[in-house]
């Protein structure tokens, strides 16, 4: 569940700033509530939508 909302929020660019949206990453992968994996993916998708 976490993931999908961090994905949705990404695609909508509704995150603040990058750094903010990594902490939050950070929190939800320290505690379990996304896998190394799809932290993996939301940084990868966060540096695409910062690029573009």
């Amino acid at each position: 569940m976490t993931y999908t909302y961090c994905k949705k929020v990404i695609e909508n660019g509704t995150y603040g700033t990058k750094e903010e949206m990594m902490v939050k990453l950070d929190v939800f992968l320290l505690n379990n509530r996304i896998t190394q994996e799809q932290y993996n993916e939301l940084d990868a998708q966060l540096e695409a939508k910062e690029a573009a």
